[in-house]
């Protein structure tokens, strides 16, 4: 049902780019990344970040945009291979998503946006690496959505360019296994965490 709605959203996107009374563009960027939850610290997992976005503005000052994301997000062990380190055997996670983010935007300025919203994510792809690469399993270790909240920045840096940067967070954990513990305050289960940096081009 999430798959069929991510491309009916896809098509909706691209028509409305098109639309006269809409703004629209391209986005591409990179995502750094960690998972809260796995006892590995630190935004060590970077990715790609791409798609497609159409906005409208509501009034003077506030504007609405809806985007089509492919993000790469998961967590890096950088001392994997460090065997004198206590988490060398700590599998990281590699992540990648179809992401819808619904954002309102408020016009700061001429040049400068601040911007709100939720995200909703299809799950195309999870697994854990280890040291051999990726491990095997025999069910799929994540459930197979992301639903998160994200705060970020829009620089209009030319009449076409903006540069954009943003934290999102997930609101639900995104382990399979994570909804067969029974939480406590130090047992709260894995979220994505994401720092990203990308340049919208409007058209």
């Amino acid at each position: 049902m999430l798959k069929k709605l991510v491309v009916l959203l896809c098509v909706f996107l691209a028509i409305n780019i098109k639309a006269q009374n809409f703004g629209g563009g391209i986005v591409l960027g990179l995502s750094t990344s960690q998972i809260a939850g796995d006892n590995l610290g630190g935004f060590n997992k970077a990715g790609l970040l791409i798609g497609i976005f159409a906005n409208k503005d509501i009034s003077d000052y506030l504007s609405l945009q809806m985007e089509m994301t492919y993000t790469q997000k998961g967590s890096n062990n950088p001392k994997m291979n460090d065997y004198s380190h206590p988490n060398y055997e700590r599998p990281d996670i590699s992540l990648s998503y179809i992401e819808v983010p619904l954002l309102i935007q408020y016009h700061q300025s001429n040049k400068l946006k601040i911007e709100c919203g939720v995200l909703t994510g299809s799950l195309i792809d999870g697994y854990y690496n280890d040291i051999s690469g990726k491990m095997s399993n025999e069910t799929n270790p994540f459930i197979n959505y992301d639903i998160g909240l994200l705060l970020g920045m829009d620089y209009k840096y030319s009449e076409n360019i903006s540069l954009n940067t943003r934290l999102s967070n997930s609101i639900l954990p995104i382990g399979a296994e994570d909804y067969e513990k029974k939480y406590n305050s130090f047992m709260k289960g894995k979220y994505n965490s994401v720092l990203s940096f990308a340049l919208h081009y409007n058209f």
